[in-house]
């Protein structure tokens, strides 16, 4: 059994509430918490058994959940700023984190203060402002916008079978 395949996990009013391995998928359709509603990852057969492995499967009962925050790493930095450097606008790798307030100086490592900087730039402003530095923020940095189907976005382009669940009117 692929034990990698991703498997969307449901509400029970059908709102996409997380991405799992098809183990746990299965356990959860085993103990009675979950039914399978789109299958087509094959089948997987044990001495007594065959299961029909899920592609999405949907909780029988309803999970309250708040609204996930993104964490700040340097992958959702990056993609915010679309791999691009925050001051000379050069799409090159490696990237790197720059804080636009230095945190020597105070400045918080968190989604307004950090943009992505290439290199050179990074070296050529070192511990001051952009102010100071005499460079220009192309977009100033601010926190992502979060919403449950945000999460799910980077898996449809293989998973086009979710798509229904993640973007339904």
């Amino acid at each position: 059994m692929a034990t990698n395949t991703l498997v969307l996990l449901l509400n029970q009013n059908y709102e996409p509430l997380n991405v799992c391995h098809v183990r746990r998928a299965l356990v959860l359709i085993d103990k009675g918490k979950a039914e399978m509603v789109e299958n087509g990852a094959g089948i997987f057969r044990t001495t007594s058994r065959i299961f029909h492995l899920p592609t999405v499967v949907r909780l029988r009962y309803h999970v309250r959940r708040p609204l996930p925050m993104r964490r700040l790493t340097r992958r959702e930095a990056f993609i915010r700023d679309k791999y691009r450097c925050q001051y000379c606008g050069n799409e090159v790798r490696p990237l790197t984190l720059d804080h636009v307030v230095p945190r020597v100086r105070g400045g918080k490592h968190e989604w307004e203060n950090v943009v992505t900087a290439c290199m050179g730039c990074n070296h050529r402003k070192a511990g001051r402002t952009p102010r100071e530095a005499g460079m220009t923020l192309l977009s100033k940095p601010t926190r992502p916008s979060t919403t449950p189907y945000s999460l799910f976005v980077p898996y449809l382009e293989s998973r086009t079978e979710w798509r229904k669940f993640v973007f339904a009117d």
